[in-house]
C-alpha cells in the first residue's frame, strides 16, 4: 500500500503516468460499451 501512495503521490511522474492509465481504461471501457450498444440496436443487415 505504501508502494501505491508513494508513486501516487510521491512525485509528478507517477501521478500522470496513474492519470494516463486511468484515463485510457475509460476509454477502451465506453469505447466497448458503445460498440455493444451498437451491435445490439441495429438490426442485422445479411
Amino acid at each position: 500500500m505504501d508502494f501505491w501512495l508513494d508513486l501516487l503521490f510521491g512525485n509528478a511522474i507517477g501521478l500522470s503516468s496513474m492519470i494516463v492509465i486511468f484515463v485510457a481504461l475509460g476509454m477502451i471501457s465506453f469505447m466497448g460499451g458503445f460498440f455493444v450498444y451498437k451491435a445490439f440496436k441495429d438490426p442485422e443487415t445479411n
